[in-house]
């Protein structure tokens, strides 16, 4: 049964993320917010949405290692999962914006999050603060570079014209399918580790992970089937930089995380480090600013690992 509800509460995440991020970015343009800043920062802050509520939840209801590895697993998962099988189906060319300010601002976000649990075993929330501040200054740092070529977020320009009403009824069906979908995942991955006799930690950042991510998966694999090259890494590298500062931030910010599981400090943090740190040598080795076929079987098989030996130490 637990399964059932793993995968209900994924599909109620999917809808709820979808019918929010509609609605918000209807609302932006009542609002007249440029198409620019609706895609660098209402998009990427009602696409982290799904993964805010499970954190949030799992945070309130007394599994931290849940609302953690959540979001550890999800940017492990956005690299070697999703970054490895788009690079398998086509080569990604990288622009420089990627090493110049995208890859160096997810590892300073990467390397903050590691400090602030290792220094006190905790996420608390003046660290919360200090992550969802530093997001603040990127995205300004990023909506000011725009004018240089930088990718954003396609926005649905049709949306400018929905009606109040439906905004009103798209928001309140967004927000009951991710509150549902939220508690059903949670419960359900409580279950699971219980029957499977592993953590919850390891639950969430695998099975959680692998679950969240799929959107990602099939919107990079579409864009790569289509030739949109520019899509796929920065959208990435992004997720996993507002999985960290706004999801684990707001969360932290709301109620202080503590590290519940040993595993999280001693092995899946350095998990995640180890492919945000691996995608630089990947790019500029041999063919600079190329992540190939074989690059992504390498990324893959590495992501493979990480799962039978989180099951295996479980």
């Amino acid at each position: 049964m637990s399964i059932v509800w793993i995968i209900l509460g994924l599909l109620l995440l999917v809808v709820g993320g979808e019918f929010l991020v509609r609605s918000s970015v209807a609302l932006s343009f009542k609002l007249n917010i440029s198409k620019m800043v609706i895609g660098m920062t209402v998009v990427s802050f009602a696409t982290s949405a799904p993964e805010l509520l499970v954190s949030l939840n799992a945070a309130l209801t007394g599994s931290p290692a849940i609302a953690l590895n959540n979001v550890i697993g999800s940017n492990i998962a956005n690299i070697g999962l999703v970054l490895g099988i788009t690079a398998l189906v086509s080569s990604i060319a990288v622009d420089k914006s990627f090493y110049k300010l995208n890859w160096p601002v997810m590892m300073i976000f990467s390397l903050a999050l590691y400090y602030f649990l290792w220094n006190d075993n905790q996420l608390s929330g003046i660290e919360g603060a200090v992550l969802f501040i530093g997001l603040i200054v990127f995205l300004i740092v990023l909506i000011r570079s725009a004018k240089k070529d930088v990718v954003v977020e396609e926005v649905d320009e049709s949306l400018a014209v929905v009606s109040n009403v439906k905004i009103i009824i798209w928001l309140l069906i967004g927000a009951a399918a991710l509150y549902f979908g939220s508690v059903w995942l949670v419960d359900g991955a409580k279950e699971l580790a219980t029957t499977l006799g592993v953590s919850d930690a390891v639950i969430a950042a695998t099975v959680i992970a692998i679950g969240t991510s799929v959107p990602e998966l099939a919107a990079s694999v579409i864009a790569a089937l289509k030739k949109e090259k520019a899509l796929s890494l920065g959208n990435l590298i992004g997720s996993n930089i507002f999985n960290i500062a706004s999801v684990l931030g707001l969360t932290s910010i709301i109620k202080t995380i503590p590290v519940t599981d040993a595993s999280i400090l001693d092995k899946d943090i350095f998990w995640m480090l180890a492919f945000a740190a691996i995608l630089i040598p990947l790019i500029l080795i041999p063919k600079k600013m190329n992540i190939s076929r074989y690059k992504g079987l390498i990324l893959v098989i590495a992501y493979g690992a990480f799962i039978f030996l989180a099951f295996k130490g479980a």
